[in-house]
C-alpha cells in the first residue's frame, strides 16, 4: 500500500516575529532570494541583509510561524508617521497555502491597525498570490488596485529614435542638488492619479521627500543608478520631467520613477526621458531592465510597450484605511 501523505496542519502557531533569530531565519531567506531572482531576475540580497540586521537587533515587527523546527514563513511591517506598511511576505513553497498567507496578514493587520495613531496601511507583496478584496483581513476598509510587472531587452534600445525637445528643455545628470525641486514636481505630477491613491506620499511634498530619499538610499527598488537617471529642465529653469533608475542585479536595471509636469505632456518628453535611462542602463552592462505600472494606466502602458515592455507578472497592491 502506498504510504498516506499527511496534510499540512491546518493552523501552525503564529508568533512574533521579534522571538526569532537570524540563524532561524536564513534557510527561509535565502529560499526567498532564490525566488526573487527565478521570478523577477532581481537580487534580493540588499533587501535581505536589511531584514537580517533588524532581525538581529530584536526591532522588526510582524509574524512569523513554524513547520516541525523550521521556521517556514514571516511577514514584517513598518510604521511611517501615520501609516502602516507592510514589508514584505513570505512562505516557504513547501508550505505555501492562501490559508497560510491570510494567516500571517491577519496578525500584523491586527497589530497596524490597532495601532491608535495609525489611519492607512499599504501593502504590494510581488511574490504573493493575487486575493480578491474580499478575501482579505479587514476587507471592508480595503480597496484593491492591479498592478503589471514589466520587463524589456535592452538590446535594441541604443536604436531607438531620438526625440527632439531642443528650444523645449535641457537634459541634466541626477544630481542631489535637484531633489527640492523634483519633490515638488511628484507632487504636482501625481495629483489626481491613481497611483496617487496606491502610495499617499505623492500626495504631499513632505511625501515626495521621503520617497526620493528612500528611493536613494534603501535597496527596495535596488541600489540606485544616479547615471541613468536624468531631469529635464524647462526655459524657466523649472523640472519639466524626471526618471529615475536602479540596478537590481548585475545584468537587470529598473525603472523606480518617471513622471512628467503637466504642462509638458503630450510633448514626447516622457519617451525622451526613458529612452536615455535605457540607452544608459545598457551602457552601464545591464542587458534586461523592468518596471511597475497600475494596470488601468493604459497611457503609460502603451508608451512602455512602444518601448518594447511586456507583462509578465500582474500582483495586487491593497490599501486600507476609512477604520477612525
Amino acid at each position: 500500500m502506498a504510504a498516506m501523505i499527511e496534510p499540512l496542519p491546518p493552523h501552525p502557531e503564529v508568533r512574533d516575529l521579534r522571538a526569532f533569530t537570524t540563524a532561524q531565519l536564513d534557510p527561509l531567506i535565502q529560499e526567498e532570494i532564490r525566488e526573487w531572482k527565478e521570478s523577477l531576475d532581481w537580487d534580493f540580497t540588499r533587501s535581505a541583509d536589511l531584514v537580517r540586521r533588524f532581525v538581529d537587533l530584536r526591532s522588526l515587527s510582524g509574524a512569523a510561524f513554524m513547520e516541525g523546527r523550521e521556521l517556514a514563513g514571516y511577514c514584517y511591517y513598518v510604521f511611517e508617521d501615520h501609516k502602516g506598511l507592510v514589508g514584505d511576505l513570505y512562505i516557504r513553497k513547501a508550505q505555501r497555502t492562501a490559508d497560510r498567507e491570510l494567516m500571517l496578514l491577519d496578525a500584523v493587520m491586527k497589530d497596524m491597525i490597532t495601532a491608535p495613531f495609525v489611519t492607512r496601511i499599504e501593502s504590494q507583496m510581488m511574490l504573493s498570490q493575487n486575493y480578491p478584496a474580499e478575501m482579505m483581513p479587514y476587507h471592508e476598509y480595503v480597496r484593491l488596485f492591479e498592478r503589471d510587472f514589466m520587463l524589456a531587452d535592452l538590446a535594441g534600445m541604443r536604436d531607438l529614435p531620438l526625440r527632439d525637445l531642443a528650444g523645449l528643455v535641457r537634459f541634466d545628470n541626477w544630481i542631489e542638488f535637484y531633489n527640492e525641486a523634483a519633490a515638488i514636481l511628484i507632487e504636482e505630477a501625481y495629483r489626481g492619479h491613481v497611483d496617487a491613491d496606491i502610495n499617499d506620499q505623492y500626495r504631499t511634498l513632505d511625501g515626495a521627500r521621503r520617497f526620493l530619499y528612500n528611493i536613494v538610499n534603501y535597496p527596495g527598488c535596488g541600489a540606485f543608478a544616479a547615471s541613468a537617471s536624468q531631469v529635464a529642465v524647462s526655459n524657466y529653469g523649472e523640472l519639466a520631467g524626471l526618471v529615475l533608475a536602479s540596478v537590481v542585479n548585475d545584468r537587470t536595471g529598473h525603472i523606480t520613477q518617471i513622471c512628467v509636469a503637466p504642462g509638458f505632456r503630450g510633448t514626447g518628453l516622457g519617451y525622451e526621458l526613458m529612452r536615455r535611462s535605457l540607452v544608459r542602463l545598457l551602457h552601464a552592462g545591464c542587458r534586461r531592465v523592468s518596471l511597475t505600472v497600475t494596470s488601468c494606466n493604459q497611457e503609460a502602458i502603451r508608451l512602455y510597450e512602444k518601448l518594447g515592455f511586456r507583462t509578465v507578472r500582474r500582483f495586487n497592491a491593497y490599501v486600507w484605511d476609512g477604520w477612525r
